[in-house]
């Protein structure tokens, strides 16, 4: 990494990077009955899951070959429960994209991750979130529950926006929100192959990538995924980037 350049803003990817995914096998199964329970089914809740489970496979396939990611009435309505009142679905839409995530583990702040919000705001870097998920609702309400509403300048959701990473528009997006130019920017993301060749494709100042809890085996590099740092422990950004003024 260059320590001679300043950089002004920095960009954080979600999952497995700012927040992780702890397995908390209760909490899920709530969820999975709960999703059962908004969409009105008749089915007994773990087989709708699967339902849901083995429809979303080729969405995500689409989303992952096209770039880009629906908005929660089209991802229920047109690809996971199109065959479902869709009145009912559209009014509950929002609420079964949370409750989905949620049957993968319990979001959390990842150790040392409100530390360096907090620090980098107040060494005067610009902040903002770039990530891809499905659920238009859940950041903006976790951020504002959290309080860390107020650190962010950009909040750019795959779901929202409809671009996806590892696509470079989105950074694009979020650079021309924060009115910042990309080269001045630096991305902390987790995973190599996702964050790292959009980002550089779009002109990112600075790639760190934060080998995260969630991952279960060595990161390894090719000429185009490699970052400019890498780091095990999430406060090691505020050793990267000094105070502005």
């Amino acid at each position: 990494m260059d320590n001679t350049k300043r950089f002004k803003a920095v960009f954080f990817d979600l999952g497995g990077t700012l927040r992780i995914a702890l397995k908390d096998e209760p909490y899920m199964k709530h969820a999975r009955r709960k999703m059962a329970e908004i969409a009105g089914t008749d089915m007994p809740y773990e087989e709708f899951f699967q339902l849901v489970e083995d429809r979303y496979e080729p969405y995500r396939k689409w989303a992952l070959g096209e770039f880009k990611e629906s908005g929660d009435e089209e991802l229920w309505c047109k690809w996971l429960l199109p065959d479902y009142d869709q009145a009912r679905i559209k009014q509950v839409c929002h609420e079964l994209s949370f409750q989905y995530r949620q049957t993968k583990g319990r979001r959390v702040v990842v150790d040392g991750g409100v530390e360096v919000i907090k620090g980098l705001h107040e060494r005067g870097y610009r902040l903002g979130i770039i990530s891809n998920l499905i659920g238009e609702n859940e950041v903006p309400d976790w951020l504002e529950e959290d309080g860390l509403d107020q650190y962010f300048d950009s909040v750019i959701l795959s779901s929202v926006c409809h671009l996806r990473k590892p696509g470079f528009e989105i950074y694009q997006l979020c650079a021309k929100e924060m009115g910042v130019e990309l080269a001045d920017c630096v991305s902390v993301a987790d995973n190599v192959k996702r964050d790292i060749p959009g980002a550089k494709k779009a002109g990112v100042g600075c790639n760190i990538i934060f080998e995260s809890p969630e991952k279960k085996h060595a990161v390894e590099f090719t000429e185009e995924t490699r970052p400019d740092a890498v780091i095990k422990d999430f406060r090691e950004i505020l050793d990267l980037l000094p105070p502005l003024n």
